[in-house]
């Protein structure tokens, strides 16, 4: 049975998220230490004790998802379970490009660190927003940030395409209020303003992005044993120089996860390990095909749940 992991990006963390595994396995102590070490302050006690306002923060929420995203993959491995294709979103795709062998964990938890630091302080706190549209098509939600932006004189346009129905939009604070008013008006089933610090995947992150090239110049790649989907373009991966050029745009470019999933599909994976904190991926899956077979790695118990399916050839 082909097999993909996913591993979620920010919005995923939660206070807790972690603490068993550190608990029951040596291993996973091991790499939490080795992340404190890298960073220089205790990601793994704010992510087992929180407080939560401080994990919601970009720069401490995506070292802290990708940490424990890499030790659940760890313990997946160990236990047999080994994936064909790799895929992250967002954040993910540096939890990803550690599974596939191209990134050592200590360069990503660098990179991921800065990269959070630079999309936070891209954006004056408060002038950028995030917001999730339900129940429109890509043409229409598109066609209405085009509006709202002229009107208002401001960025608003697409930044990820999550699965059918569901979009996220993004920019300047204005121009998203403007688009959500439009968007209710052509019909959208809801539009959810999200808790995001900044206007991520938009133009907007551009000086974030030119800064973080310079820190991805540093990191070693390697092409990846597993073949990497993308988030831009959704392109299937197999040589470092490519992902070096694609992680450099992502911060500003939209997410095409559900192009991605297909792309998956596609190349006939039929099951589908979300592993991470929280369960997001595994529910856009099911919205995007509900036949596909997915599985969520999150703690100690859907571990060994996973084990005792796997065992079951599901």
């Amino acid at each position: 049975m082909k097999t993909a992991f996913l591993f979620p990006g920010q919005g995923s963390q939660y206070v807790g998220m972690g603490r068993d595994l550190h608990a029951a396995y040596p291993e996973c102590r091991d790499l939490f230490q080795e992340a404190d070490r890298v960073l220089g302050f205790e990601i793994s006690h704010l992510a087992f004790h929180g407080p939560g306002e401080k994990l919601m923060l970009t720069e401490y929420a995506q070292p802290a998802i990708l940490l424990v995203s890499v030790a659940l993959e760890r313990l997946v491995r160990a236990g047999g379970v080994a994936p064909d294709f790799v895929a992250g979103h967002s954040l993910g795709e540096y939890s990803a490009l550690v599974s596939a062998g191209s990134l050592t964990f200590t360069d990503a938890i660098r990179l991921v660190r800065h990269r959070g630091v630079l999309m936070e302080e891209a954006v004056p706190a408060g002038q950028g927003t995030m917001a999730a549209v339900l129940g429109l098509e890509l043409a229409a939600v598109e066609a209405v940030c085009r509006e709202a932006a002229a009107a208002a004189r401001a960025v608003v346009e697409v930044a990820n395409i999550n699965s059918p129905g569901q979009i996220v939009i993004s920019g300047n604070k204005e121009a998203v209020l403007a688009a959500l008013e439009l968007l209710r008006k052509a019909g959208a089933r809801r539009v959810v303003p999200l808790a995001v610090s900044g206007p991520f995947h938009s133009q907007l992150m551009q000086p974030a992005a030119e800064v973080f090239e310079r820190h991805l110049r540093h990191a070693v790649f390697a092409d990846p044993k597993v073949p990497v989907v993308t988030n831009v373009g959704a392109r299937l991966v197999r040589r470092k120089e490519e992902l070096e050029q694609l992680l450099a745009r992502q911060i500003q470019s939209r997410v095409e996860w559900e192009q991605s999933m297909r792309r998956l599909l596609a190349l006939g994976v039929e099951r589908f390990i979300e592993v991470g904190p929280g369960r997001v991926l595994s529910g856009l899956m099911k919205k995007i095909d509900n036949k596909a077979v997915c599985h969520y790695v999150e703690d100690a118990a859907s571990l060994e749940k996973l084990f005792g399916r796997a065992a079951e050839g599901v």
